[in-house]
């Protein structure tokens, strides 16, 4: 049976605090990992995948919402597959992009819209679920579905309480001049 862990609820009160847990989270990925988001349209994921990406050690400015391109990669110490599920209307497109052959890929994987073909994704994932709390917060839940991702998800929660504590650093790739949103 495969094993399943719940993190404690997270609040995000702005985009770079999004992108700073998605940077914690790519600091300690492994080969081989797979990050699931799920979550309405404005939540957060591409944001999410941003922090990611720069944790990563890749430059989170060229990082985009994938909805139209359907898949990009990033190189950093790890390549990072970025999918997007979002117009997919079936399984059969799904595997016609090659999403398959992503998990099988050397790096990581982050997939939005996950839940739309949960069937289709490895069954040892992190699941991220960001909610919209507000217009100006979001919450964050992780769920770890296997072993490889209990072991992620042990690895994050040491260092996730550290970063509620800290105080934003700048958003990723911004000077600071526009108001943070978690698009």
């Amino acid at each position: 049976m495969a094993r399943r862990a719940d993190s404690p609820g997270f609040v995000l009160t702005s985009r770079r605090k999004t992108e700073s847990i998605g940077k914690a989270i790519g600091k300690v990925l492994h080969e081989g990992d797979v990050i699931a988001l799920i979550g309405d349209l404005g939540a957060g994921k591409t944001a999410f995948v941003r922090g990611i990406v720069s944790g990563l050690d890749a430059p989170p400015t060229l990082v985009a919402s994938p909805t139209f391109m359907l898949m990009h990669q990033y190189q950093g110490r790890l390549p990072l597959t970025h999918v997007d599920l979002y117009r997919l209307k079936s399984p059969e497109e799904a595997e016609a992009i090659g999403l398959s052959e992503v998990f099988a890929d050397k790096g990581v994987s982050a997939v939005e819209w996950a839940d739309r073909f949960p069937h289709l994704l490895p069954s040892d994932r992190l699941e991220v679920r960001l909610s919209h709390r507000t217009s100006t917060t979001r919450s964050v839940q992780f769920t770890a579905q296997g072993t490889r991702s209990h072991s992620l998800l042990a690895r994050l929660t040491r260092i996730l309480p550290l970063l509620q504590k800290q105080r934003p650093s700048p958003r990723i790739g911004d000077s600071g001049k526009r108001k943070a949103s978690h698009r």
